[in-house]
């Protein structure tokens, strides 16, 4: 660890100095070229701080919070800067190599100043989009309406509306007043289901019972469903005994049944209207390793039809690729989350990009595949970065037809 430390440090300060250039080009202010290296120092001792004392096992996701949000902040833009200098850098050597010049015949001051002012001035802007995540981004909830079309859909299903939320991570949140906004977002929908497709905590049951009270506001005429993501089952940090691991879920569970919601664990319910009947299955987290894989279709299957029409809760999207579309269960509605879209990205009407697509093909919005439908819902929380660019925390409507 000291070794890989070192290195580390070699390369930001390689970076720094190189970075310092385009500081130099702009100004010789003895003042600002201090201030720069004050405050760059101070924020490497924070970042370096948190990194030496994270432990993966903490129940707060506190220090993983500051750490990331300094390296986003105030470090990951200055790239921007260096792959500026980097261009006038090419440049300049290319026109010596390939015309046996001088260097300095090859040297022109005003590109190296505007260069280095362009790399600043972006660096300055996705260091501000970083922090307006953090400070707002994260409760811009947006309700997304989507209508799906269903084969055989019982007549009295037709235009019924069912809300999905997913990743909530409240251990996220320090205070719960903040998200009432999104609930009374919710309710002003007037759904008539509402379902939870995971992840309700980061680490511990704990996290969520400040947050009983408002999720308890959420309305819905038929009722609340949930089932549990990967963070939920604690597998993130080191329990005294495998029993204080159970009593942890089974609190959580507990927790969520206060506030409404009736957890599905690899079993169904039966949503009932003038005689016909619409399934609701819920299966446990089935992620590709090393996510756990506890999701059981066939018991959540058993004594349902093959003709009703269904819909399944299942966490990771991964899930329906592998197994729901393949299964023949018949299943026609997959609802999942997990991906959080990143919570970073480029999401309009017609342009749709985060990282997180390199990992997740299926990642944010409707998909059909082999007939059957999957929709990934982007997050009502955050994790790690406690912010969100671009990618807006979402609640679902859909209006089955």
């Amino acid at each position: 660890m000291p070794k890989n430390l070192l290195i580390t440090a070699g390369i930001f300060l390689f970076l720094e100095i190189y970075i310092y250039q385009a500081i130099r080009t702009l100004t010789d202010n003895f003042w600002i070229r201090t201030g720069y290296w004050v405050i760059s120092l101070i924020v490497y001792a924070i970042f370096a701080y948190e990194v030496t004392h994270y432990q993966r096992s903490d129940r707060s996701m506190l220090r993983a919070q500051i750490m990331i949000s300094v390296f986003l902040v105030f470090i990951l833009p200055k790239i921007f800067i260096v792959l500026f200098l980097l261009i006038d850098d090419i440049v300049r050597t290319g026109g010596y190599l390939v015309g046996f010049a001088k260097p300095s015949e090859n040297f022109f001051p005003e590109r190296r100043k505007f260069l280095s002012l362009v790399g600043l001035g972006i660096s300055g802007v996705l260091s501000a989009l970083f922090i307006d995540g953090i400070t707002f981004g994260k409760y811009r909830h947006k309700v997304r309406r989507v209508k799906v079309k269903l084969p055989d859909l019982p007549i009295s299903f037709k235009g019924y509306k069912i809300i999905q939320i997913s990743d909530v991570h409240s251990g996220s949140f320090s205070d719960p007043s903040k998200l009432q906004h999104a609930v009374d977002l919710i309710n002003e929908q007037k759904p008539d289901l509402v379902l939870f497709t995971g992840d309700m905590v980061n680490n511990v049951a704990d996290e969520f019972r400040p947050f009983i009270p408002l999720f308890s506001k959420i309305k819905a005429k038929d009722g609340k469903f949930a089932v549990l993501g990967n963070h939920d089952y604690g597998d993130y940090v080191t329990w005294p005994s495998p029993a204080a691991k159970k009593e942890n879920l089974d609190t959580l569970i507990r927790y969520e049944n206060q506030a409404g919601f009736d957890m599905l664990r690899n079993e169904h319910r039966i949503i009932e209207k003038n005689g016909e009947k619409l399934y609701i299955l819920g299966v446990e987290n089935w992620g590709l390793k090393p996510f756990p894989q506890f999701g059981k279709i066939d018991n959540a299957l058993k004594g349902v039809p093959e003709s009703a029409t269904k819909i399944l809760m299942s966490h990771d999207p991964t899930h329906f690729d592998h197994v729901v579309k393949k299964h023949p269960g018949n299943i026609h509605l997959t609802l999942s989350g997990h991906t959080h879209g990143m919570q970073f990205g480029l999401d309009l009407k017609n342009v749709k990009w985060s990282p997180v697509q390199y990992k997740y093909p299926k990642w944010a919005d409707l998909y059909e595949s082999e007939g059957k439908l999957l929709y990934v819902n982007r997050g009502f929380g955050v994790l790690g970065y406690p912010g969100r660019v671009g990618v807006l925390p979402e609640i679902t409507l859909f209006e089955l037809s």
